[in-house]
């Protein structure tokens, strides 16, 4: 297939960079890189409500900024810091690709944005992360776009997922050596690590969904090594409430036998993420959200 010329002048834009790395995969990870046919996305779909973010919520003008407590091993130990996660609808122009200026354009299509932002202190600097999640708004499950960064004393490091129709198309430029400046084609019919918190939001709780799945590994690293893929199962359990906990949904993603991910969100609409832990030490605990214009005037 021939390169754009959108996805041309990207590349030639991009950044560069570091932080932690992807560990190798093991035996199950790499059984997971076998081809799977987009019947296995397909067959999924009817587990998510299509039109979770067609909802009057998201047509306000304001974006929903959460925040979390959260912790991440960095130089192999736990770091807390805050953790910000911004939803919000925009509007994309098919020329650029982008949230467009001109709103009067024949080619606006509605995206649904997801922002995580945070700044993670060490011993000796500290380390930034940038991810920027896009999916069509009719389309809560298949990722249209994702660009992510990071940012420390040793280099930047950037990524970017195009959904080329066929396969995912990633762009890469990392300061790591044996990485450097280049592109790969991604399988498609996965999930993203990255886009779970998003995501899981549209579930259908009420039936308690499980079933198997393909989940890419974290992309929000300084690294730009060739993804893990895990073939994983996921489960959904109710959680009463309790004094110090809202009533709530758990889902948990077992990626290997010694790998799982577990999510709680809020049984109301929107469906806030309100805890995470994962199998490498990351952690969110909901802090506070509101709704808000963050951008300025």
């Amino acid at each position: 297939m021939p390169r754009s010329p959108y996805r041309t002048a990207f590349f030639s834009l991009l950044l560069s960079t570091g932080l932690a790395g992807c560990q190798a995969p093991t035996n199950e990870q790499a059984a997971g890189r076998a081809p799977v046919s987009a019947q296995a996305l397909q067959a999924v779909l009817p587990h998510f409500d299509q039109n979770w973010a067609m909802r009057k919520l998201w047509e306000d003008g304001l974006a929903e900024v959460a925040t979390y407590d959260a912790e991440r091993v960095v130089y192999k130990k736990p770091r807390r810091f805050e953790y910000t996660m911004i939803t919000v609808k925009e509007e994309f122009n098919q020329q650029f690709n982008v949230k467009t200026d001109d709103y009067k354009r024949q080619d606006l299509f509605p995206v649904m944005k997801i922002n995580q932002f945070c700044a993670i202190p060490a011993d000796q600097y500290p380390y930034h992360y940038l991810t920027s999640l896009f999916f069509r708004r009719d389309q809560p499950v298949a990722l249209y776009k994702m660009t992510t960064s990071s940012q420390e004393w040793c280099g930047n490091t950037f990524k970017s997922i195009i959904d080329d129709g066929v396969n995912f198309e990633m762009w890469y430029h990392s300061y790591w050596d044996g990485e450097g400046s280049s592109n790969r084609d991604l399988r498609r019919d996965v999930f993203l690590e990255d886009a779970l918190p998003y995501t899981l939001r549209s579930l259908k709780f009420d039936s308690r969904p499980a079933f198997s799945l393909v989940v890419m590994d974290l992309q929000q690293t300084n690294r730009a090594k060739p993804p893990v893929y895990y073939q994983a199962r996921l489960s959904t359990a109710d959680v009463p409430a309790d004094k110090q906990n809202p009533a709530a949904w758990r889902v948990s993603i077992q990626l290997a036998p010694d790998k799982a991910n577990t999510y709680l969100f809020a049984k109301e609409y929107p469906n806030l993420l309100l805890h995470q832990s994962t199998w490498d030490g990351r952690t969110l605990q909901l802090k506070g959200v509101r709704r808000y214009a963050y951008w300025p005037k």
